[in-house]
């Protein structure tokens, strides 16, 4: 498996997967591929990573800045993250997380925060003290990694792509 910056051939196809990957989510309210598409057009897509096997896009993940109390201070928010559902569980989307926090760490980024389930991300190094707050989202969901400096503390506001 290749992991690679997405291309402008990549879009339709990271657009699709992303559609897919969500579709019968409970949690999803289906506009994650638009915010892909809107973080992309305000230039707000810092980073967009694809998994590719045998010429196939098999997963996607987005970084974007995002501000705490107002302030960037080095601070990206990750997602959305999508992986093809019939491979799902295969450590792709863990891959996709692990090269997108060495480029962050590459660019001497603060941390990397995000909205998201403590079983799954706590794998791959993130967690909550419940000190990061997003609108009404119970606080063990607002996880958060450091890679330098200290951990944050006080509200999260993510790109205005993810508000439609």
């Amino acid at each position: 498996m290749l992991i690679r910056y997405e291309t402008l051939a990549d879009i339709g196809a990271i657009h699709d997967l992303t559609s897919i990957a969500f579709k019968s989510t409970p949690y999803s309210d289906g506009t994650e591929a638009e915010i892909v598409r809107r973080l992309r057009a305000a230039g707000d897509l810092t980073i967009s990573l694809v998994a590719e096997e045998e010429g196939e896009i098999l997963g996607h993940v987005a970084f974007s800045p995002v501000t705490i109390d107002g302030g960037h201070a080095g601070w990206f928010g990750l997602g959305p993250i999508s992986v093809k559902p019939e491979t799902q569980r295969q450590g792709i989307g863990k891959a996709l997380i692990a090269r997108g926090l060495e480029l962050l760490e590459e660019m001497a980024a603060s941390g990397c925060a995000l909205i998201g389930n403590p079983d799954i991300y706590s794998r791959a190094g993130f967690s909550s003290d419940g000190q990061l707050r997003y609108l009404d989202v119970d606080r063990r969901l607002v996880q958060w990694i450091v890679l330098r400096g200290p951990a944050p503390c006080g509200t999260l506001q993510f790109s205005a792509a993810f508000e439609g």
